[in-house]
């Protein structure tokens, strides 16, 4: 499996994210969306960080079981509830996701949405993966 991230240089430089990712592999995973639920069902405590770090953390766990790897993640849209407050914590969540999921950025976009299922929710990740 390969997966050839692409960042052309007629394009704005990509950061935190790459414009295109060619897969080759197997497997593809698809992965449902994936909020700050603990294992309880309950929304973790905090504000959009921490739930940004546990509905990851769900997502690469969801990964993970399907026997992949963060590396393997080649798209993962974001659907945040407020994108101002987003883009505000860009740095932090940028940092948070370098320690779980490394510097191989998926195909990215971020989504505004008046809510998501979990109402206390305030950001959903999903994605697909391509798997040797």
């Amino acid at each position: 499996m390969t997966l050839r991230r692409t960042n052309p240089a007629g394009l704005s430089p990509a950061s935190g994210f790459s414009h295109a990712v060619v897969a080759t592999g197997r497997r593809v995973v698809f992965l449902a969306g994936q909020t700050a639920l603990d294992a309880d069902g309950r929304i973790v405590p905090g504000g959009l960080p921490e739930q940004f770090e546990r509905a990851l953390g769900n997502l690469l766990t969801a990964l993970r079981a399907a026997g992949g790897e963060p590396g393997d993640l080649a798209r993962v849209t974001v659907y945040a509830t407020y994108v101002a407050d987003y883009r505000a914590c860009a740095r932090e969540l940028g940092e948070v996701w370098r320690r779980l999921a490394g510097r191989d950025y998926p195909a990215m976009a971020v989504i505004g949405v008046t809510r998501l299922w979990d109402e206390a929710a305030l950001v959903e990740l999903d994605g697909f993966a391509v798997l040797p």
